[in-house]
């Protein structure tokens, strides 16, 4: 495989797997609604149009397009657009590797560890645990069975759950070390499957290179920490005051509706399935993956 898709290539995941797929020597193209200034092809999901080259070119497709499930308070036109960016955006690619005359050999999905639900509690949480009810795993559990259907078409398909990406850019740690102050959500008891950000990329690499790899497999570190344990440490990695008195969860209410059930709850997941397939971390320790993105 030499030419590879990446849907989602600009945001923070896909920026990092387009450097470490070029670093190797692969041609990487993006799927785009308008032209980058990485080399692109046009899409456009709510039209539900493809440039019919895209799959003509690529060796394999790596799917990251979603709209972010923390970066508008959920109103139901925003449910409804973080459930139609996945799901009909992978229908697109599926009708476009139907056509094409010369398709992918490979096809590897994003997916989330929401699928399990908001709060799991202490079980530690495995490719094979059932799915929650709330929003967001319905959300997944659709997305999943879109992504299903590329296995109709002969492709090796693979389905990374992504669970709380670490990343000095932005995302949770972001938002975690915006205040003054960093303190807890809630009881700060809850689990936060966490994978530091270079990891997930090269998980992705991984997947696209490992040919014996299909089916789910869980994109998580093999050490969760609780809510408390992960924003104190951040706290000291960024050099931030740390207040060990949580936000309480029905500020938290108030302020994000719906949405503050995510991060009031957690999810305890299981790397195991993906490190007996041979992967192997570079950040498994939480205070050396915080220290790593926050060097100056």
């Amino acid at each position: 495989m030499k030419n590879i898709l990446i849907t989602g290539g600009s945001g923070l995941i896909g920026t990092k797997i387009t450097q470490l797929l070029e670093a190797k020597g692969y041609a990487v193209s993006w799927l785009s609604r308008s032209a980058q200034k990485q080399k692109s092809f046009i899409w456009d999901i709510s039209k539900q149009e493809i440039d019919a080259d895209a799959m003509e070119w690529a060796d394999a497709v790596i799917h990251l397009a979603g709209a972010g499930v923390a970066d508008k308070r959920w109103t139901p036109e925003r449910k409804q657009d973080i459930l139609q960016s996945r799901t009909q955006s992978t229908a697109l690619l599926h009708q476009a590797i139907e056509k094409a005359k010369k398709k992918p050999l490979a096809f590897i999905s994003a997916s989330a560890v929401g699928y399990y639900g908001f709060n799991t509690g202490t079980q530690l949480m495995d490719e094979t645990a059932a799915a929650g009810n709330d929003f967001l795993a319905q959300v997944v559990i659709a997305w999943e069975n879109e992504v299903k259907h590329m296995e109709t078409l002969g492709l090796r398909t693979v389905m990374l759950r992504i669970g709380i990406v670490l990343d000095a850019e932005g995302g949770a740690l972001g938002e975690m070390l915006k205040p003054p102050v960093a303190a807890p959500l809630g009881s700060g008891d809850q689990w936060m499957s966490w994978i530091h950000i270079t990891d997930l990329a090269r998980m992705f690499v991984f997947a696209l290179e490992k040919t014996t790899l299909q089916g789910i497999y869980n994109a998580v570190g093999p050490n969760p920490a609780t809510n408390q344990q992960l924003t104190k440490e951040a706290a000291k990695a960024k050099g931030k005051p740390y207040l060990g008195i949580g936000v309480p969860g029905f500020l938290l209410q108030l302020i994000l509706g719906e949405m503050a059930a995510m991060v009031l709850g957690g999810n305890r997941v299981s790397s195991q399935k993906i490190q007996k397939a041979g992967f192997e971390y570079e950040f498994e320790n939480l205070a050396v993956a915080l220290r790593d993105l926050f060097r100056s």
